[in-house]
């Protein structure tokens, strides 16, 4: 539903956490490995997506264990990042139970087992924002991009598709700056907040991921 996707978008600034560069050039954004949210925050919009900390032995770390039974709720973190310094978003996760035989270009087929948002803050409200979604793809093929069905400020881009990784875990690291030029057209400059969901309530499916620590870096 429109609600559930754009929520990220319009949520007003109330808080920021400001991130500046300095020599190390790699900055947090959880603290997964701690077995704490930090100043992430919950949301739901149908349902509750379970979300708890546990070991992960092949990691030998504390990551984040998705489980979403017809269900859409996320966490997300206000949190200002100069893309001018620091672009690239880093992240792992993995995927054990993947949404399946969806169009995801339909608000019907508008679930993924793994997602992270970045978001644009703009206008009243937040009313013009923009976002970028990082999703685990169930019919797009990995690179592919498309609009989001519930609005044109959202874009997707699928860096897993389908079962070929299904079981491990897999390391990604994106140039956010560079793609929100390429899906957008604007040379945009810093992020405002980070989110993930792992959601199917519009499948009514079930789904099964793990999130490992999210940061940027300068390379």
């Amino acid at each position: 539903m429109f609600s559930r996707l754009i929520w990220f978008l319009l949520f007003p600034a109330v808080l920021h956490a400001g991130i500046a560069a300095s020599a190390e050039q790699r900055f947090p954004v959880t603290q997964f490995w701690k077995g704490a949210w930090g100043a992430w925050e919950a949301k739901a919009f149908k349902g509750e997506t379970a979300y708890a900390f546990t070991f992960d032995p092949d990691l030998n770390l504390t990551v984040l264990e998705a489980t979403s039974r017809a269900a859409a709720s996320g966490r997300f973190r206000r949190i200002e990042v100069d893309l001018v310094k620091t672009p690239f978003l880093n992240w792992s996760w993995k995927v054990t139970q993947p949404v399946t035989g969806v169009d995801e270009n339909t608000k019907a087929g508008d679930d993924f087992a793994a997602r992270i948002y970045v978001v644009v803050e703009r206008g009243p409200l937040g009313l013009r924002s923009l976002s970028m979604n990082y999703v685990w793809a169930a019919q797009h093929p990995v690179g592919a991009a498309w609009p989001s069905p519930f609005t044109s400020n959202v874009r997707l881009l699928a860096t897993d598709s389908g079962t070929s990784r299904l079981n491990s875990w897999v390391n990604h690291k994106r140039n956010v700056r560079e793609d929100l030029k390429q899906q957008f057209g604007e040379d945009i400059r810093s992020i405002d907040v980070v989110a993930i969901m792992t959601d199917t309530d519009n499948s009514g499916q079930r789904a099964h991921a793990f999130y490992g620590d999210i940061w940027f870096s300068s390379q």
